[in-house]
């Protein structure tokens, strides 16, 4: 079992996973009830989990959990169906990466939340304030990431394809684009995580809704109980895409996978 990459059973993996799940939990149980920490300061989970069914029942979750969800998917979105086509440019072309790599490069390290002021500005306040932070907080990191990709595509598979007299097109959307699928899907998965980390920032712009507005506004009246269970839905609705991602990666491309 503890080889390198050697593979493990799905009920092995499984139960791996649900003690690396329950050990935290019990510890966070054991140290809020036997630690005298005041729950102003750590709430214990049956405190979190009795906020959750209040808000459920009194503050709408399910409609806060669902705007959040849109307004990050949507970000997220936008940002793939520029990023893939441009990052794709970048990693095929020498000349194209020249132009726009280091100017993507200096942009990626300004703090999204620097951009709150001419974003509403610019777009207002209303939804699309709230998706262009998530958009700029993914769309340059996914530039690079998806150029990268497909600059791990062997050059000898281009070669051939050359060789055989493809067009640059041909070799573009039959040789380099299918190659570089299965590190693109994991790149979508993983700036999925990135969008969601934008959503808190996202809804300090005049939002009156969502998840991140509910842990903005707890944080205000020291309901620590609903911070915890925000960032914990959070993280549970991450969870799910981020396993519905690996689904389809191991359906997509299941000889990458093995048994």
């Amino acid at each position: 079992m503890w080889s390198i990459r050697l593979a493990i059973s799905r009920r092995s993996y499984g139960l791996l996973a649900l003690v690396g799940l329950l050990v935290p939990l019990l510890g966070w149980a054991l140290l809020s009830a036997f630690a005298g920490v005041s729950p102003v300061f750590l709430p214990g989970p049956d405190k979190v989990v009795t906020r959750i069914g209040t808000w459920a029942m009194e503050d709408d979750l399910m409609g806060d959990a669902f705007i959040s969800t849109m307004r990050v998917v949507t970000g997220w979105a936008l940002s793939a169906l520029l990023a893939i086509p441009l990052g794709l440019l970048i990693g095929s072309w020498r000349a194209v990466q020249a132009l726009l790599e280091p100017l993507t490069d200096f942009i990626r390290y300004m703090p999204a939340v620097a951009f709150i002021p001419l974003v509403m500005l610019w777009v207002g306040i209303d939804e699309g304030a709230k998706v262009a932070i998530i958009f700029i907080g993914t769309f340059f990191q996914m530039v690079l990431m998806v150029a990268e990709d497909v600059r791990r595509v062997p050059m000898a598979q281009i070669e051939a394809a050359q060789t055989m007299g493809a067009t640059r097109r041909e070799v573009l959307e039959k040789v380099i684009l299918p190659s570089a699928k299965p590190a693109l899907l994991d790149t979508l998965r993983i700036t999925m995580g990135w969008a969601w980390t934008y959503l808190v920032v996202a809804e300090l712009v005049a939002a009156n809704s969502g998840l991140g507005f509910a842990i903005l506004k707890a944080q205000r009246f020291l309901q620590t109980d609903k911070i915890f269970a925000g960032i914990l839905l959070i993280g549970f609705i991450g969870l799910a895409i981020d396993q519905l991602f690996r689904l389809l990666h191991r359906k997509a491309f299941p000889w990458l996978h093995g048994r």
